[in-house]
């Protein structure tokens, strides 16, 4: 049990309130016996979530400072835990890519809301863009050096990207695996922005007839494809720089075992700034595109359909400009692989009808 300094009331049972965010044994009994909390900083919250800095006081007289996560409901359960065996598979294969994750669980005396937290080392960072290079050649050593622990692609437990929960179920096809992981946030966006008649017209042809083909093609003519550990939501807010040293870590990840590529298709996305060309340039300067090489920009076009439509689910705001895009993409895929016979598939966007994203979402501006 960690010692707690006299400005918390002891008579609370473990369960005090910091600025909004509270401290509990569930969590407290993870520092060295002894310990003590020195201060708290509050970050949050941020829509689903309340951050935080806690600078704890240790035996031996030296601080150390953890990151304190907290969330709320079942929603909360599953993304605590989803985050906490994300970033300790990250670690675990490459502990200079990540913060170490410490553990997480529910709060021992919340009763409602049921609370739920995740604890990791804290790293200060800036909040410049990442160096291209270092980026992307860890993120290709995490790529090449994971190995699945099942052999087969998915992951453990259930990951949340954003708030929504993705369909990582193990499966020994990655055309099988990416076609469930697709399907399943297809479904949870008609359920989020409602049913849109046409985009439910191309998505499915998308998932009988391009995906088989266009992704199949990686698993045919005595080809595979590796399960890699990948980050699954790496855009520049989950990408941090050290002040003091200057290396890149990663964080919040919602991974899984899935095709490298996968990985940056979430690039190719105006509403990140990292959908700079120079990312994917230097990721593809250190690990040449999977065969059919020819294929690779639909491949990462259709990764990015996934991503798109993700987002779309998680920032219902925003839906519509990114449902479009993912639309426009698709039909792309269509006319190249399975195109309509003339006259039977549904209309094209015209520009009269295209939603924008916020000057603040879409960095094609800057």
């Amino acid at each position: 049990m960690s010692t707690l300094p006299s400005s918390l009331d002891p008579s609370s049972g473990g369960l005090q309130s910091h600025d909004k965010i509270s401290t509990d044994d569930a969590f407290l009994g993870h520092f060295p016996a002894g310990s003590h909390i020195v201060s708290i900083t509050q970050f949050g919250p941020v829509a689903w979530k309340i951050t935080a800095k806690l600078t704890v006081g240790l035996p031996d007289g030296t601080r150390k400072q953890y990151f304190l996560k907290t969330s709320t409901g079942p929603r909360g359960k599953l993304m605590v835990e989803g985050e906490f065996h994300a970033m300790s598979e990250i670690y675990r294969t490459m502990p200079n890519f990540a913060p170490k994750p410490y553990a997480w669980g529910k709060y021992s005396l919340a009763k409602e809301p049921e609370t739920y937290f995740f604890l990791s080392d804290f790293i200060s960072m800036d909040e410049n863009l990442p160096e291209p290079t270092q980026l992307c050649s860890k993120l290709v050593q995490l790529h090449l050096n994971s190995v699945s622990p099942t052999g087969k692609f998915g992951f453990s437990v259930t990951t949340c990207q954003g708030s929504t929960p993705q369909a990582a179920g193990w499966d020994s096809s990655w055309t099988g695996f990416f076609s469930k992981l697709l399907r399943h946030v297809l479904e949870l966006d008609t359920q989020t922005n409602g049913r849109w008649v046409q985009l439910d017209v191309l998505s499915h042809r998308i998932l009988f007839e391009v995906v088989p083909r266009l992704i199949g093609a990686l698993e045919t003519k005595g080809r595979r494809v590796k399960p890699s550990l990948i980050h699954g939501d790496l855009w520049e807010g989950n990408i941090g720089t050290l002040a003091e040293t200057g290396d890149i870590n990663i964080f919040d990840a919602a991974a899984f075992y899935a095709h490298n590529e996968m990985e940056i298709g979430g690039w190719r996305c105006n509403y990140n700034k990292i959908h700079d060309k120079v990312y994917t340039d230097a990721y593809l300067q250190l690990c040449p595109p999977s065969e059919p090489q020819e294929e690779w920009e639909d491949r990462n076009r259709m990764y990015s359909i996934y991503y798109n439509v993700i987002f779309s689910v998680n920032h219902k705001d925003q839906g519509t400009a990114v449902r479009q895009m993912a639309y426009d993409d698709m039909y792309f895929l269509l006319d190249k692989y399975t195109p309509f016979a003339p006259g039977e598939g549904p209309p094209k966007l015209t520009e009269s009808e295209r939603v924008s994203l916020s000057d603040e979402r879409d960095h094609t501006r800057n």
